[in-house]
């Protein structure tokens, strides 16, 4: 399996992703986990999994995506995919591979739901032998999941969304090289950004450059839906997205916009100063930089997320700064979907205690904020990790800032 991205053309001296090949191998390992779990048949409405079963490509109608793409799937048949109806004509003339498409319409008033509910889904439900059996169900409305309770009465619903996540969690060859190929698309962007951070720049503009290479390298979109750029005090505590704030001589500035391609995402984030640090700006920078790479040696098939956390979090306390990491997760799930379990350094209760395993993929990505630092003291660096039998590796290159990093 490759340890670098080949290239995204379609080129005839040498072998790259079969995408073929990927579209069947993920139709089958999904039907392998629902026989081991007894689920007769899934109907899925995230955008991930509807990628991951069909390899349709949402259109993102922000805050709407699920109400317009579906996908079933029993434990023989290849998957019947429900599409909008804008979509319908381009999906039957361009994805041949999908053996069933059917349009469907916004499924947001009552009636509609219904409607398909009860002449599209139950059909297909009855044929694969699921009418009164376990279907896995992932996101959907309070009009789609009332509709779908009230016709489909033999059903006995389970949690498709967990379902699919565990499906997903270990790669495929192809989704690694996949995987590869987004980060270096992610690493390009980050690097356009830090190239265009100087003094009188507005965050909006550095964020416009980097979305610039994202397509023009072929990029679907980014990671976040809005390109995260923060610089100075937006880092303490950090403001999540771009804004038209003024990038001044001494800020801190933070990068994390990320790629998707062929349905992938690669999830780089890097920390950068605008001029000259403040000694407790690099002392913070370093504590990050170590705390990171403390984290990710103990990603290793055999240990867990838990022991892992426990290395960031050991790291950080040799610079005093255990208590001023963000309230949230160190590192996540990366795949098909740009943040997904398992998690690594969970704050809340409740969260998975799971152990590595070979082709794994997370993005790691701790974050320390100390407030009242003149320019700005949050900062984090993210990396692409793929966990390896013989330990970790890291998909993603984009330089470190030398001038934070205490030597």
């Amino acid at each position: 399996m490759d340890s670098f991205a080949r290239g995204t053309f379609n080129v005839d001296y040498e072998a790259r992703i079969d995408w073929e090949r990927l579209r069947l191998e993920r139709v089958e390992k999904t039907q392998r986990h629902m026989k081991a779990e007894g689920i007769d048949a899934l109907l899925l409405w995230q955008d991930e999994n509807v990628r991951y079963l069909t390899s349709q490509r949402a259109i993102m109608l922000q805050y709407r995506s699920v109400t317009h793409y579906g996908v079933l799937l029993g434990q023989e048949a290849g998957p019947v995919l429900l599409t909008s109806g804008g979509e319908i004509d381009r999906v039957r003339e361009a994805m041949p591979w999908v053996p069933h498409i059917e349009a469907i319409p916004h499924m947001t008033e009552p009636g509609l739901v219904e409607n398909v509910t009860r002449n599209q889904i139950l059909p297909h439900l009855e044929a694969f032998g699921a009418d009164r059996g376990k279907v896995g169900i992932d996101a959907a409305t309070f009009t789609m999941r009332r509709a779908f309770e009230n016709a489909l009465t033999g059903v006995e619903w389970v949690d498709g969304e967990h379902f699919m996540y565990l499906s997903r969690v270990r790669k495929l060859p192809d989704e690694v090289q996949a995987l590869q190929e987004a980060t270096a698309i992610a690493d390009a962007v980050t690097q356009t950004a830090i190239d265009h951070v100087r003094a009188g720049v507005r965050e909006c503009e550095v964020a416009a450059e980097a979305m610039r290479t994202l397509f023009r390298l072929g990029g679907e979109f980014a990671h976040l839906a809005s390109p995260f750029v923060a610089s100075g005090e937006r880092m303490s505590p950090p403001t999540r997205f771009a804004t038209d704030k003024i990038i001044r001589h001494g800020d801190i500035v933070f990068i994390d916009i990320g790629a998707m391609w062929g349905g992938y995402f690669g999830d780089v984030g890097r920390t950068v100063i605008c001029g000259k640090p403040s000694r407790r700006q690099q002392e913070i920078y370093t504590a990050v930089y170590e705390c990171l790479h403390a984290g990710v040696e103990r990603m290793r098939p055999g240990n867990t997320n838990v022991q892992a956390t426990r290395a960031f979090l050991d790291k950080a306390a040799e610079h005093g700064l255990e208590k001023n990491f963000i309230n949230l997760y160190i590192g996540h799930g990366c795949g098909v979907s740009p943040n997904e379990p398992p998690y690594v350094g969970e704050a809340a209760t409740g969260a998975m205690e799971i152990e590595f395993q070979p082709d794994m993929v997370f993005a790691i990505e701790p974050l320390i904020w100390v407030p009242n630092v003149r320019g700005g003291g949050g900062v984090r660096v993210e990396d692409m990790i793929w966990v390896r039998e013989d330990g970790p590796e890291y998909m993603s290159r984009a330089p470190y800032c030398e001038e934070l990093l205490i030597q």
